[in-house]
């Protein structure tokens, strides 16, 4: 069974979530902020896939993405967010997320979005891709018409 890391501050929404992912196989750990996550990802496995809200005490969404991005060992977990802010505004303060889920979640859309990225990873975001394809077309030159 995968396991999957629940980051979110809210007791009520924490227990929905991994209830609903039980349901469906998963083994779910638990975290109430960024630090806490990032204690339980320093002393035990590697989860399958982090589910985090944005907005909450001590180290918000966005200083744990950007934590995990920095950490070798961590940055190719799968990171999805669920939060009712903008997305605009989440963005500004971390891009690297696999996906966005406004709140309140369905939870078709969510058990969607977790079996898909728990198969086939991380992908490059859409930044990373173009950057890659200007790379590897810089040195191509077109044969110009007479």
């Amino acid at each position: 069974m995968k396991l999957v890391l629940v980051v979110e501050d809210e007791y009520g929404n924490a227990e929905i979530l991994q209830l609903l992912l039980e349901a469906e196989g998963y083994r779910v750990a638990v975290a109430s902020n960024g630090q806490h996550a990032l204690q339980i990802l320093m002393e035990g496995e590697k989860p399958a896939l982090i589910l985090s809200d944005f907005m909450m005490p001590i180290m918000n969404g966005g200083e744990f993405g950007q934590a995990l991005s920095q950490d070798e060992a961590l940055r190719d977990i799968p990171f999805v967010f669920m939060s009712a802010t903008s997305q605009d505004v989440v963005r500004r303060v971390f891009k690297g997320y696999d996906a966005f889920l406004v709140k309140p979640i369905e939870f078709e859309s969510l058990l969607l979005v977790v079996e898909r990225l728990i198969a086939r990873g991380r992908q490059p975001a859409a930044g990373q891709v173009e950057d890659s394809m200007r790379q590897l077309l810089k040195g191509i030159h077109m044969p110009t018409r007479d």
